[in-house]
């Protein structure tokens, strides 16, 4: 992946869960005001960390399993997957520089 894409309760285990690298993901939904300011943020993150990182969104009301699994409870909520788990979360939307920061644990350097 190379961009912002979107995932579904139906593709969620193979295109997240079984990735071979970290997973963004976006628990968000169309009416979410917050979630349409971190649009742009992901969309860009998604295109200057494709060495890195894949970052997918998941709307909640069209795919709740999903967010009921995760315990999901507020959107925006990020989390990020690796090797099938979940091992960083937060809530709401923040800045492309914050954002960045608080990932830089979860990513493998480049080589």
């Amino acid at each position: 992946m190379t961009a912002l894409s979107y995932v579904t309760d139906g593709d969620f285990e193979e295109r997240v869960l079984k990735a071979e690298r970290a997973v963004l993901v976006e628990f968000t939904a169309q009416w979410c005001g917050p979630c349409r300011q971190l649009g742009p943020v992901l969309k860009a993150i998604a295109e200057e960390e494709t060495e890195r990182l894949d970052v997918v969104a998941i709307d909640v009301d069209v795919s709740p399993g999903t967010a009921v699994k995760y315990g999901v409870l507020g959107t925006p909520k990020l989390m990020v997957f690796k090797g099938g788990e979940p091992v960083w979360s937060r809530v709401g939307a923040r800045s492309k520089r914050k954002l960045l920061e608080e990932l830089e644990t979860e990513l493998e350097p480049v080589s």
